[in-house]
Order: C-alpha cells, then structure tokens, then sequence
C-alpha cells in the first residue's frame, strides 16, 4: 500500500466521526510495514477522495492557491494582484501552477476514489457507497478535464491496483461520453431501501441516496450544458434527462463540504487560508467584479468584499457597507513601481493600495469557510438557459428568479452572511429576465454565483463568452493579450509518460499551451 494511503487515513483521524473511527485507525497503524486491503476501511479513503478535491491537498491550500486564485480567480476577473508571482492576473506562464491540480489530485483524491470503487464494486452490502463514488469520481473528472482537456482517465489510478503507472491520455469527447452515462446508470442504481454504509463519513450528504440522485442529476446539467457549442443536440439529449431524472430542488441539496478551522490539516478551506492566512495582501477584488456588482445594485456586494485598513492583518474585518466597495483593474504593477503599467495610473486610483476591496472575512475568506461543489442557484441558472434554447419545456424567466434567489439565499444560510429575502426580492423585480438578453444576463449570474469555484466560473466563461471581461495586455503575456483557454500539461509528462503525452499534445491546435482550446471549447 502507498504512502499515500497512509497520509490519507492519518488525516482523516482529525475528523474521526466516532470514537470507533479512532479504535480502527490504532488498528490499523499496528504493523507499520503493510496495510491489507482487509485492514482498511474505505469509507475514511472515500472522505479524503471528498475533502482533498476541495484544493488542498496538503493542508497550506497548494492547488487552491495556484489553480483556483492565482489563476483561475484573476483570469475570470474576480480577483485581482499586482504582486510578479500571481501570474494569472497577466496571463503569464508558470509551468508548476498550471499543472498543481493535476500533480496534486491525480497521486491523492483521484487514486483515493479509483481505489475505493474497486474494493466495494463486489461487495454487496456496499451498493449504494459503490453508486455514490461513481457520481463523486464524475464530478472530479468533470473538473480535471475542464482543466486540462483530454487526460487518463479509464486507466486513472490504477498503478497500484493494476501496476499501470504510464496511463493513456482518453479524449476529452470520450471522458464526457462516459461522465453523463456514470451519472445517469449510477443515479438509476441508486436504491433507497438499501442499508446506509458510508454514514457520516461522506462529507457531503451523510450517505442519503436521495441526495446524491439530485446531485448525480444536477451534476449532468452541468456537464451536458458544457456541450453547448460542440454538441448542443447531445446537450438537449442530457439536460432532458437530467430534469426528469430530478435535480436539486432547494439550498438544502447543495453539495456543500464544511471545513473546520485545524491549520497544517485538509480540513481548512484552502483558498480561505490563502485570503486569510498565506498571501491575505496580494490580492484585491478585480473591479471587473466589484463594478459588475455595484452598476447592478446587487445586494450581494457588501457579503463578498470588505475594503480593510491592513489587510494583512486577519483580525481586521474591514468596512463591509457597499458604498466603500472598489475593485483593483488588472493588468497593472505595484504603485509609484514606475512604467505605463503603474497601479498609481489607474483611472480609479485613490493613493493607497488598501482602499480597494479583498473577499468578505465574513463569508468566503475564512479558515472554515464551505466548499460549495454544486449548487441549486447554478442548476437553476443553467436550466434557466436551457429553457430559453427551447430545449426543456418551462419558463426561462422563472428558472432564472430561482437561480438568483438560490444564489443570493445560499450567502446567508451557508456562507455566513447574506441579503434578505426581503432585498433579494426587490432585486429581482428591478432585474427581470430579458429574452432578449438571456445569454449574458444568465451567464452573468452564473458567474456571480459561482464565486470562490473559480475553476468551474472559468470553465462556464469559456463555453458561454460572458461574462464579458476586459483583456490584458502585459508585457511577457503568453497569450497575445487574451484570456487563456486552459491549463498546461505537467512538464514531467513529457518526459515519464512521453508516448501519452505527446498524442495528448498532437490533438491540441496550437501545442500544449494556455491558448489552446479543449474539446468543447469550439
């Protein structure tokens, strides 16, 4: 057995569910040369698979910091840096930030769940666990594809279950073929009359069959909405499956991961640590964002920015009142740095750094801030689209309100802090669903919601064009000054898994390189 079981089973005794947990976790570190498949109890394996697909895989927010912040918050506008190592906010290359996601979830999360899947598959006292990893390994697919484009898939995680340590790289066409069929079949399996055997240990729904069937079917939204411009008639095809199958149908279905404040753990929100605790004075709010929110009256802005004294300083909370609210353009260096790309040049430069806003300390820049994976606000947007292409029968205009109030309710009963239901409404009615508009407004919102998942905000922006954000040009770019389209390849691919690789690499149009479009990317 790996180290990396080991690591995975440690960690997982920081939220031992019960004093049983502690009881099998002595048990099994009794012989510290072998663990038998016998000796391991996969439903702790299954809550690292969970908790590390959050970001942070070691405990210091490493692939939240560079994929979902660095990245992919400032590429999509939502954050902003003038700080030469947040390179995204330049769209820069970085080998080792591009590729963290996939170093650190290929060796962990993705071989945590490709190693459950094949313990539990036969046992059928296991049925129900064995049909939830299939949906959860769908979802983390979804995501390392979306990244990346095409990437091992079938023969993922199978180095110490089957010695395949150089695996093929499946086309991005056939990992979402398969995805929506794993959903689909795994959702069908689910039974409610079976024993719950995971419990507590998943993260997400304690194990409730039902949940996970509204998640599995939400889940296929998304993906089958990504299709939208390579294949809408295979989009429609799903998304009416999805909706008669059942997807979320309130907050209370959305797949939240709650993480608790235990620092040097996985258990900590990894891109809260990083706001809050590893680089909390590199980053400001873009003013792409901030300006969005504020030109729109949205009442959801006082809940994700606060404008601090010091934001250096974690104790200090900051003004929170919408009227202090501005947002950092991107693109620019330090101030009084010298050079056309002088902070001290922007047009809405008010002499200090710190006049601009970070992320709420109240909401999403906390230790224990919740990982939202996938909610109903989003589902409800992207049906909301859907109905508006005339591909499910409904009114687009009330899935619309329901994924803006899905949306702005979930800040206050799950993030922390939120508008009224009272100025959640009044919203709406001063905002109403244009048809005219559908596209942008839908996708705007969207993107609104999605705050913090930056790397699906990033992976929406691509296949839908909005929100329309305001590229940079910045010396050394390795883009010509347009937005990326996708993350890079590990360099050592090249060179361990060089025949992958590189039929990997000859699919791409332009090479492996942050301009290239995956499959759906059309």
């Amino acid at each position: 057995m790996s180290g990396r079981v080991y690591t995975a089973i440690l960690s997982m005794s920081l939220w031992a569910l019960t004093g049983a947990c502690k009881k099998d976790f002595i048990e099994i570190n009794t012989d510290p040369g072998v663990i038998t498949g016998e000796q391991i109890n996969y439903n702790y394996l299954f809550t690292s698979a969970q908790l590390l697909t959050s970001g942070n895989t070691d405990g210091y927010g490493y692939e939240d910091w560079r994929n979902n912040l660095i990245y992919s918050g400032c590429m999509i506008q939502h954050l902003s840096s003038t700080i030469s190592y947040w390179v995204g906010d330049k769209y820069l290359y970085d080998a080792g930030y591009n590729s963290a996601y996939w170093d650190k979830n290929y060796p962990n999360s993705i071989a945590d769940i490709v190693e459950v899947l094949h313990d539990v598959k036969t046992d059928t006292t296991q049925y129900n666990f064995y049909q939830i990893c299939r949906i959860f390994k769908a979802f983390m697919f979804q995501r390392m594809t979306d990244m990346y484009g095409d990437c091992p898939y079938s023969q993922a995680g199978l180095g110490y279950i089957a010695g395949t340590i150089l695996p093929q790289y499946d086309l991005q066409k056939d990992i979402y073929a398969d995805l929506l069929n794993e959903l689909r079949d795994a959702a069908e399996k689910l039974d409610l009359s079976k024993a719950n055997t995971v419990g507590p240990a998943d993260l997400l729904y304690k194990g409730d069959p039902l949940a996970w069937k509204k998640f599995a079917y939400s889940e296929m939204v998304r993906v089958a909405m990504h299709l939208s411009k390579v294949s809408p008639d295979t989009a429609q095809k799903w998304v009416q499956i999805a909706v008669k199958g059942g997807v979320m149908g309130s907050n209370t279905d959305n797949a939240i991961l709650h993480h608790e404040n235990i620092t040097g753990t996985p258990d900590v929100n990894g891109s809260g640590l990083v706001l809050l605790g590893n680089d909390p004075g590199a980053y400001r709010l873009s003013n792409t964002f901030v300006s969005f929110l504020r030109n729109n009256n949205d009442p959801r802005l006082p809940f994700l920015a606060t404008v601090c004294a010091d934001p250096m300083q974690p104790a200090d909370k900051g003004d929170t009142s919408s009227a202090r609210q501005l947002g950092m353009p991107n693109g620019y260096d330090p101030p009084n740095s010298g050079g056309a790309h002088d902070l001290a040049n922007a047009s809405n430069w008010t002499g200090s750094q710190n006049n601009y806003s970070v992320v709420n300390r109240y909401t999403f820049s906390r230790l224990d801030a919740p990982t939202f994976f996938l909610t109903k606000g989003e589902t409800e947007l992207l049906l909301a689209e859907a109905a508006w292409r005339g591909w499910i029968s409904g009114d687009p205009a009330l899935h619309y309100q329901a994924g803006v109030k899905a949306a702005m309710q979930q800040l206050g009963s799950q993030a922390g802090a939120g508008p009224s239901d009272v100025q959640t409404d009044a919203w709406l009615a001063s905002h109403p669903f244009d048809p005219a508009k559908a596209l942008q407004q839908v996708n705007e919102q969207y993107w609104v919601a999605g705050f913090m998942d930056e790397n699906e905000c990033f992976a929406n922006w691509r296949r839908s064009g909005y929100p329309l954000l305001t590229p940079v040009s910045y010396p050394g770019n390795v883009t010509g000054g347009t937005t990326p389209r996708r993350f890079t390849y590990p360099q050592s691919e090249a060179s361990t898994n060089t025949t992958h690789y590189n039929s990997a690499v000859s699919r791409l149009t332009n090479g492996d390189r942050m301009t290239s479009r995956v499959w759906w990317d059309k």
